[in-house]
């Protein structure tokens, strides 16, 4: 899973999306999965290119196919399904209005740089 996570988190750098981070959620028991990862953008290309660009980095790196992705034809919160991680690429409007990491806060966190 960590092997998927950073391809992932590599992936979303590539496109320059901002305040990339991961959270375990292998602790908690009423966690949908074992691992987000959350990051946001600015526009819903960004947003959409964000995803496309982690779903063939993803099946290129490590020959995985995203098993579901919801919100592609929005742009403003698309949500990938790879199974044990949940790929969360909000605009930054939206990030800021659910607050995910704020919801997650006692999950141990992995920040990763990101352009600024």
């Amino acid at each position: 899973m960590s092997e998927l996570i950073e391809t992932i988190a590599r992936a979303i750098q590539d496109k320059k999306a901002k305040n990339i981070v991961s959270l375990d959620l292998s602790a908690f028991d009423g966690a949908v999965c074992p691992a987000f990862v959350i990051c946001n953008a600015d526009s819903t290309t960004q947003v959409e290119a964000i995803a496309r660009g982690v779903e063939e980095q993803v099946l290129e790196k490590l020959g995985e196919k995203v098993w579901r992705v919801e919100g592609l034809n929005n742009g403003v919160w698309v949500v990938m399904d790879y199974g044990d991680v949940l790929v969360h690429i909000f605009q930054t409007e939206l990030r800021d209005f659910y607050k995910l990491d704020e919801l997650w806060a006692d999950a141990p966190a992995t920040h990763y740089a990101s352009e600024e």
